[in-house]
């Protein structure tokens, strides 16, 4: 057996400490990761020291951090107890999430609200939340008909939304999905792109055909889109149509105008779900044109079984510099 210090300097008479066992030796190598590289990313993040020898882990710190990290490793070797794979992302959502109740099982999709760790199930893989808003985001899209999910890129407000929808599909709940979002980005049009309607469009769409070939085969995904089971179109055309028993998202809602915000709102059919998600801070609409999403927010906050969630930069889960940019560009703009 091999006692090991990850970091460089020796725990000190200052720090306090706490020791962990784990029942299951098999399972430490999960835990750990190779090269103990899992004990190194909590390390860092958490500002402690960790040593083990065999099953038994100490945890070197300040007070808060070590209770942390205790609760992080539960968390961490519950999930390798049920046989799944502990990724660098798992660990950010167990440090992010205060390591969660050890206790806590994994949920069906449509009890969500009886306690659990939530996940979302799809054909290809299993989608979790990783942090608290995005916790609150995932329960509001199963509770609410109508849920809009506001704040910057990166904060997987179309990704998680897109699972919630294929998930609904799979189990019966609804009988198509429908994804739309505005044809209008950075200063272009569809009239100066080349080729036909669909190769004008589809590269507006690109973002939601990767989002579902993260959840579904490729082969069922393409038969599911001809069969018309799953619905990839500009915001344009949904006029003049009801849309019953459906999952519908409308992405990119902050380049739709007030005009075309209240046509989409008012498609809501019979037995259906609607999801709006967009960026404030990335309008593409031409100057002087009121964006729908803030009309929205202003016109149907407080309305029953509509849900407004909010995000911010401490949400983004892409790379790290990410929320470091969007935090640098917030604070250089003028409050509004």
């Amino acid at each position: 057996m091999s006692t090991r210090a990850l970091s460089p300097t020796a725990p000190t008479d200052e720090m306090l400490e706490t020791h962990l066992e784990f029942p299951d030796n098999r399972l430490l190598i999960d835990l750990f990761g190779e090269f103990d590289r899992n004990l190194a990313q909590v390390e860092q993040a958490l500002a402690v020291q960790i040593m083990h020898n065999g099953n038994k882990v100490s945890i070197y710190g300040e007070a808060d951090a070590i209770q942390k990290t205790s609760d992080v490793l539960q968390a961490l070797y519950v999930r390798a107890e049920a046989g799944r794979e502990i990724e660098p992302a798992d660990i950010d959502t167990e440090i992010r999430m205060g390591g969660g109740d050890p206790g806590e099982k994994p949920v069906d999709q449509m009890e969500l609200f009886q306690g659990g760790r939530i996940e979302v199930k799809t054909r290809k893989k299993t989608v979790e939340p990783r942090t608290e808003a995005q916790k609150a985001y995932v329960r509001s899209l199963f509770e609410n008909e109508l849920a809009f999910g506001i704040g910057p890129a990166g904060t997987g407000k179309t990704y998680l939304a897109v699972a919630a929808g294929v998930n609904m599909f799979i189990n019966g709940h609804v009988d198509k999905i429908i994804l739309s979002r505005p044809a209008v980005e950075a200063g272009e049009r569809l009239g100066f792109l080349p080729g036909d309607m669909k190769d004008k469009v589809d590269p507006y769409m690109q973002p939601l055909y990767d989002a579902l070939g993260d959840f579904l085969p490729s082969k069922q995904l393409g038969k599911m889109i001809e069969e018309k089971r799953i619905e990839i179109a500009p915001l344009a055309f949904m006029r003049g149509r009801t849309l019953a028993k459906a999952f519908v998202v409308l992405d990119e809602a902050q380049n739709a105008t007030t005009m075309q915000m209240k046509m989409f709102l008012t498609r809501l059919g019979e037995g259906s779900r609607m999801v709006i998600t967009g960026d404030r801070s990335q309008v593409d609409l031409p100057r002087g044109v009121t964006s729908g999403l803030r009309d929205a927010e202003r016109l149907l906050t407080g309305i029953d079984k509509i849900a407004f969630n909010y995000f911010t930069s401490k949400d983004v889960v892409r790379h790290p510099l990410v929320a470091a940019i969007i935090e640098a560009y917030d604070a250089d703009s003028p409050a509004t």
